[in-house]
């Protein structure tokens, strides 16, 4: 296997030892970033007189040879190495001979492997943002493409009507703070620990700034031991992941809920639904399902990544290399819940006739009943009491609180005049108050 250690020790390291230190298998997804951020650490030394500008110029030059001819046949990122690193300075080596030798000079694979990361996780990060902000774009469309009202709940309780579009932007009011702690991390991490070299720098007078603008780093990263050892940015993408999962799969168990025969509010397109291999009618909602079941996944995943740093002293230590299998995974899992529950919302069906029925059930307005006794001078202790009784009142009867004869209406309360009827339809309510910014939404 092609290390970048050995002169110390006597014997190799055993079959098993090897196969169980290697990274290649997981770290060589980080290659495009490998190479970028070698190609400005040789172009650093050139600059910097610690090689020549020649031998500056063939790495450089060989470095995006070997870019494009990944980039052409990704098969080539094979063999039997120890990690990308190892892979990257083994084809130098080749390419270049003692030239190859020198391109590791005023680094270590600690500074190396946090660069690569960073500059993945950030690009990931953005991608991640442009899918969200396309997921909230179709939650948007879906609202406006439906005119219904609803019942909005409390304790799975019906509580108060609302419109379709509004429950909708409920959950984009989430993914907009997702994507503004998307964007709080990117810039949390936007600092170069490149030329930090294992630990405590290096004794060449390397230009850390010259890296940092190269690799669009806003600053340099100061301290040399949290350099290498720093994980703070892993683990604010994995709360970003969490954050999202955790939002999408409460999306998800409402539409679960809501796309029941019990609800028939809503129904998956066929697109994204599954059957039954026993039951011939079954008409599942397996993709909300899903991302429900993998939010609790990515959710370990950010507890895993604590849980590996928080014992960890200064500064590198190997367990590190854990957090590549889990970033790619937390991040792997939730780009694909994006991109399905973006597809789920544009193609779901919307029974605007059953929700019709829905708001005229419930004692769904029972609390503006209260607001109308209050603007008749009743105050609203009095008034949520006198309501309390009116729907006892009416379900003991089997009827809605608007069902309710003129008669029975004023046993309750004598201010109470002809214009009840008009003031308990859903469409008054709806232009009372504020509420009338929810159809804006």
């Amino acid at each position: 296997m092609g290390t970048l250690w050995g002169g110390r020790f006597q014997e190799a390291a055993s079959d098993l030892m090897q196969e169980f230190n290697e990274s290649f298998s997981i770290d060589k997804r980080l290659w495009q970033e490998d190479i970028t951020a070698s190609i400005a650490h040789v172009t650093m030394l050139g600059d910097c007189a610690i090689i020549t500008k020649e031998e500056s110029q063939l790495l450089q030059t060989e470095l995006h040879e070997l870019y494009h001819a990944i980039e052409a046949n990704p098969e080539l990122l094979s063999g039997n190495y120890e990690d990308i690193h190892s892979f990257v300075e083994a084809k130098m080596i080749e390419a270049c001979g003692d030239t190859g030798k020198k391109m590791h000079t005023a680094r270590s694979r600690n500074d190396q492997v946090t660069v690569d990361m960073k500059l993945y996780v950030k690009k990931s990060l953005n991608e991640l943002k442009e899918f969200v902000l396309q997921m909230i774009q179709a939650f948007e469309e879906k609202g406006k493409a439906v005119d219904a009202l609803m019942p909005a709940y409390t304790h799975l309780q019906r509580a108060q009507i609302v419109p379709f579009s509004y429950v909708l932007d409920a959950y984009a009011a989430m993914f907009e703070r997702d994507v503004k702690k998307i964007e709080d991390s990117v810039a949390l991490l936007d600092e170069n620990p490149l030329g930090a070299g294992a630990l405590a720098g290096t004794t060449y007078s390397i230009d850390r700034q010259q890296t940092t603008d190269l690799l669009g780093f806003a600053s340099v990263q100061r301290n040399t031991l949290d350099s290498v050892s720093n994980r703070d940015f892993i683990i604010d993408a994995l709360q970003c992941f969490s954050s999202l999962m955790m939002h999408m799969s409460r999306f998800a168990e409402d539409f679960i809920i809501y796309s029941s025969q019990e609800f028939q509010f809503v129904e998956l397109s066929d697109h994204f639904s599954t059957g039954s291999s026993m039951m011939p009618q079954k008409k599942n909602p397996d993709a909300l399902e899903l991302i429900r079941g993998k939010a609790a996944k990515v959710i370990s995943l950010l507890n895993a990544m604590y849980g590996t740093m928080k014992g960890l002293p200064l500064s590198y230590n190997k367990d590190m290399q854990e957090d590549k299998a889990i970033y790619f995974e937390g991040l792997d899992t939730t780009v694909a819940c994006v991109k399905i529950l973006t597809g789920v919302t544009t193609e779901l069906k919307v029974n605007e006739k059953r929700l019709q029925e829905t708001i005229h059930e419930g004692y769904l307005n029972a609390t503006e009943l209260a607001d109308y006794l209050v603007r008749k001078g009743i105050p609203f202790r009095e008034a949520h009491e006198i309501v309390g009784q009116m729907v006892l009142y009416a379900i003991e009867k089997g009827s809605q609180l608007h069902e309710l004869s003129f008669e029975e209406l004023t046993s309750f309360s004598s201010v109470i005049e002809e214009d009840i009827y008009h003031e308990l339809h859903p469409e008054t309510i709806l232009q009372q108050g504020i509420k009338k910014d929810m159809l804006n939404k």
